[in-house]
This record gives C-alpha cells, sequence and structure tokens, in this order.
C-alpha cells in the first residue's frame, strides 16, 4: 500500500481544478470507447468528448521540484499522501480549428495507476469532439509551474528607480525598479514565453483607470495586486491586502481576453517585491514549491546562494480570503477604498 505518512501537512498545498478520466472519453479512434489514459496508452488523432453530467475536482496538491509530488490533505478527489505524477501535456483540436490543452495527472498507489485526472488548462464544453493532436511528456512541469506563474503581458509599463517607466520587454538583468517596501531594486532573472490564450492562460484585462492605473493593464489571472485601503471597505480588518486579478473580473471594464497567442514576462528578485505596473503596484514573481520548475536550471540550483531570503519573502499574509471577495462590484469599491 501507499505510505501515507506525508498526508499534506509538510509544506503549501495547492489546489487546481480537474475532471476524472472516465469524464472524457474516446467517441471515435483506436480507444474508442476508453476514457483518457497517460502517455503510453494515448493515441493521436483520437476523438474525445467530454461527457455531459461531467463535473470539476478540487485536487489539493502537494508540488515539489520533480514529479511525483503528492496529493494534499484536504482533497477533494484522490487519496491525501499518494504520488501524484505530471504525465504529460495533451492538446486537442475543435471541428472549427481551436485549439486547447490540459495536464494528465496520474495518481499511483505502489506503483500502480489509482486514477488518471485532466487538468484542462482552457475551456472544454459538454458534446464537443476534440481530437488529440499532440502529447508532450517533457512539459508537464514546466506548463504546471507557468500556471502558477505572475506575469505581466507584453507592452506593460514597469516604473524604473529614477522615475522612468519602460515597457517590461526591454528590461534587463541588473535594471533598478522602484519596489514598494525597498526602494530600489536590481532585477536578478527575467523569464519570458508565449501561451495561447485560453483558460488558465488568458491574461486579465484592467481598463484604464479602474484601479487608478494610468493605462490598461494586462496581467495573468492569478497575479496579485496590492491595494492600500484608506477606509476598509472590504473588511479584511487590515489596510494593505492583495487580490489575485481573477477575482476582480466583472466582464465589462475588468475581463479575460480569450484567443490568440499572449506573450508573458516574469521578473524575480533577491525578494518577492510590489512593484509598479501601469502606475499601481503588482507583485513580482515568488519562486515556490510550484513555480520553482520555469526557472533555467543553472537558476534554480543556485537560488538559495543568490537570493537567500527569497523564498521566506512572500506576501501571503496580505492576501484576502475568497469568501470577502465574492461580492459585485468588488473593483470599483477597491478603487474607492483606496482611494477616500
Amino acid at each position: 500500500m501507499t505510505d501515507r505518512s506525508n498526508d499534506g501537512r509538510d509544506g503549501a498545498a495547492h489546489s487546481v481544478s480537474v475532471y476524472r478520466a472516465d469524464q472524457v472519453r474516446v467517441v471515435n479512434g483506436a480507444n474508442q470507447g476508453d476514457g483518457l489514459g497517460h502517455a503510453d496508452d494515448l493515441v493521436p488523432d483520437d476523438i474525445y468528448t467530454l461527457s455531459p453530467v461531467a463535473v470539476r475536482h478540487r485536487l489539493a496538491v502537494l508540488p515539489a521540484s520533480a514529479s511525483p509530488f503528492r496529493i494534499a490533505r484536504g482533497t477533494g478527489i484522490g487519496t491525501p499522501g499518494a504520488e501524484l505524477h505530471l504525465d504529460c501535456v495533451v492538446s486537442f483540436m475543435t471541428g472549427n480549428g481551436r485549439m486547447t490543452e490540459g495536464l494528465v495527472l496520474v495518481e499511483t498507489d505502489d506503483g500502480d495507476v489509482a486514477g488518471i485526472y485532466l487538468m484542462p488548462l482552457g475551456e472544454m464544453t459538454a458534446r464537443q469532439d476534440y481530437a488529440l493532436m499532440r502529447i508532450d511528456r517533457d512539459a508537464a512541469l514546466a506548463t504546471f509551474a507557468q500556471v502558477a506563474c505572475v506575469s505581466f503581458t507584453a507592452g506593460t509599463l514597469i516604473t524604473l528607480a529614477s522615475g522612468a517607466q519602460v515597457a517590461v520587454e526591454s528590461l534587463r538583468v541588473g535594471d533598478r525598479v522602484l519596489t514598494r517596501d525597498d526602494g530600489p531594486r536590481p532585477v536578478r532573472w527575467i523569464g519570458h514565453g508565449i501561451r495561447r490564450a485560453t483558460g488558465d492562460f488568458a491574461p486579465v484585462l484592467i481598463r484604464r483607470g479602474v484601479l487608478n492605473n494610468a493605462r490598461d493593464l494586462r496581467v495573468s489571472p492569478d497575479h496579485r495586486l496590492f491595494i492600500y485601503q484608506r477606509e476598509d471597505r472590504l473588511g479584511a480588518g487590515r489596510a494593505e491586502v492583495m487580490v489575485k486579478a481573477r477575482h476582480l473580473v466583472d466582464g465589462d471594464r475588468i475581463a479575460r481576453v480569450e484567443g490568440g497567442f499572449v506573450e508573458y514576462y516574469q521578473m524575480l528578485f533577491d525578494h518577492h517585491q510590489i512593484i509598479y505596473a501601469e502606475g499601481i503596484a503588482a507583485e513580482s514573481m515568488l519562486v515556490d514549491s510550484r513555480t520553482r520548475a520555469v526557472l533555467p536550471r543553472d537558476v534554480a540550483s543556485q537560488l538559495a546562494t543568490l537570493m537567500p531570503g527569497h523564498a521566506t519573502s512572500g506576501h501571503d499574509a496580505l492576501e484576502v480570503e475568497d469568501a470577502l471577495l465574492d461580492r459585485p462590484g468588488l473593483a470599483e469599491l477597491l478603487r474607492r477604498a483606496s482611494a477616500c
């Protein structure tokens, strides 16, 4: 039986949304009638559909620097303590040519498959045909990490120590950026990637002025924005709060931008920092157990030496609990709270 001594009490758990493999079945092809399998069993050009009664489950995981991970306590599916392998990234195409991706996660018990899950990275619709186009065994860990990375889109203006503003793609390692807590600080590493703008990779657009930003701001969905409330209208019990961009989406002035590709940039400092993008405060990248895989191997291996205080410098205490964010007009409430 699986050793469940590590049942999720060690380290920080992350929750992801998944479908059970038997909810995504082959309706035409070599594996007709079967649910989604692991990489060894998948056959390109098989046609899949999502069951009309499919529901997403919350899978709590304890990420590590390499696969396998562990399923954490409090999970909504799977067995706490069991190994969870990041098996592969699958790419599907619909009949109208739209591409969507997903991560195949495999739970094991003493080496035997105990469960297979699909973590969709884009929208999937019941009764829609999805042709399996690609199976990538090497990209799973990095893709999982990229979902959690805080990223700015190309063109975002970042405030330098001098007060000048420069597009994020023009920043270079060593440039001194203005931080809220520590003044001018040099950039230690800059990451860059292009993703399909779907699902968890579709950027959130915050239109000019909505949060007192000087221009439109586009960031990754999990990017946390720092807001100083002159009046605690949120009921957080403190003036300083951080809110993920995804929680602010109202479909109008703050919206997810789906379609095409998005060019994302991440920046790393000695410590996790709050910097200024388009005139408003937003976090820099924090390297933790989930995002570490995004870093080049040489940077990741020397992180503790190059940036010894980084891992303990997060601003998690400022993040607002979800229950306080589930309300209409959240962005306007925060704008007024910060402008009182």
